[in-house]
């Protein structure tokens, strides 16, 4: 009998040595980097490795948005194509490509043996119309004293009047020219005519070389002002109801990226495009005018509402199997040593803005909980790599 109870102590102090050494390595993985199934730990030296940031989730202005795409532009009247007005040689060329001008501003100088001939014209003919209005008045005297023959008085004063428009005429072409007719009357010919900026803006284009011939309806210079530049966008018939007059719009450039545009609706389209059934959105550009180019492709974000949620940073968010997650942060102490735990929480991810995005948790937080704000895609593959290691 003695010899039973000996073997069956043996037995059971056997077996606790057995529990005390499965124990330990249990206790050991969680003490360091562990990873059980459902949750990720990381050493004090790791947290700090990988610049984990940590903070409590805070209510934030969340906008909703329409995207859209589309070109910049300029209004009609903030384009100007610049032709000479009588056909005339390119005397010197005053501007260059990308210069800005001022309305009435020189672009080039033209001279033509024309341009000499109209004004030498023109003197004769003033010359010519002052005669006539002397004899004019003179046969009118005349006919109201009942000297004059009635005939000559018809003759002048149909001289007279045509002298007149073609005299009218002539002033007309000189001041479409810029020049003064008072001077030319005083023997002022002018030899180089300045061609003025219609508008003010930038120069687009030259189209001419010094020496060249410019015909009335040739293209000399091209000039844009984009102080009223706008996007033109492109919204789909199931958005036409969310966008409105006077809506915030941030548009990105793709020549300048990272950088946001401000802009603001102007007017909507009131016709679907054939092609892409989508309807015109005017937004016109309230910043950095001078940089953009009208032509530019640009995507827009339509804000069409907004509203305070719980939000995360994009980083902090993580999609695995059609779910969304985020990661709750709680610091241990094991033997003395610091261990960061780390727990998905199930979430419902809603809009994103300006690199947040809007989270709708399934149950309340709870006061000054820990929520991870970056590295979520990388807690994600540790908890996975727990998993699989946790199956073996």
């Amino acid at each position: 009998m003695n010899t039973f109870k000996t073997y069956l102590l043996f037995l059971f102090l056997t077996s606790g040595l057995v529990g005390c050494q499965t124990g330990g390595p249990k206790h050991e993985e969680h003490e360091h980097e562990g990873d059980h199934a459902d949750e990720v730990h990381f050493s004090e030296k790791k947290f700090r490795s990988l610049d984990m940031k940590i903070d409590t989730l805070s209510m934030r202005n969340m906008n909703s948005y329409v995207e859209a795409n589309g070109r910049l532009k300029v209004p009609p009247q903030n384009q100007a194509t610049v032709t000479a007005v009588i056909g005339a040689n390119i005397h010197s060329i005053q501007v260059r490509e990308g210069d800005q001008v001022k309305k009435g501003q020189t672009l080039a100088l033209l001279s033509h043996p024309e341009l000499i001939q109209l004004q030498t014209n023109y003197i004769s003919s003033w010359n010519q119309l002052q005669f006539l209005e002397k004899e004019y008045r003179r046969q009118t005297r005349l006919q109201e004293e009942k000297i004059g023959s009635g005939k000559e008085q018809e003759r002048i004063t149909a001289e007279y009047h045509a002298m007149q428009g073609t005299v009218n005429g002539y002033e007309a072409q000189l001041r479409l020219l810029g020049l003064n007719a008072g001077e030319i009357r005083r023997g002022a010919i002018v030899e180089k005519i300045p061609l003025p900026a219609p508008i003010s803006g930038s120069i687009h284009a030259v189209r001419v070389r010094t020496g060249q011939y410019a015909a009335p309806e040739t293209t000399l210079f091209e000039i844009v002002n984009t102080d009223e530049i706008y996007a033109e966008l492109m919204i789909f018939e199931k958005d036409l109801s969310l966008v409105k007059v006077g809506q915030q719009v941030q548009c990105m450039v793709e020549s300048y990226p990272g950088k946001t545009v401000q802009a603001t609706v102007k007017s909507l389209g009131k016709t679907f495009e054939q092609d892409s059934k989508a309807i015109r959105v005017s937004a016109v550009i309230s910043n950095a005018k001078n940089t953009l180019i009208p032509g530019m492709y640009v995507r827009g974000s339509i804000i069409t509402g907004g509203q305070k949620s719980y939000a995360v940073p994009e980083e902090g968010i993580v999609r695995e199997g059609g779910k969304h997650f985020i990661f709750k942060a709680e610091q241990e102490q094991v033997d003395g040593k610091v261990v960061w735990a780390f727990h998905p929480i199930e979430v419902v991810r809603g809009v994103q803005d300006n690199g947040w995005v809007e989270v709708k948790l399934l149950e309340q937080p709870e006061k000054d909980e820990l929520i991870v704000m970056n590295n979520a895609y990388y807690l994600q593959a540790e908890l996975k790599k727990g998993e699989t290691e946790h199956v073996h």
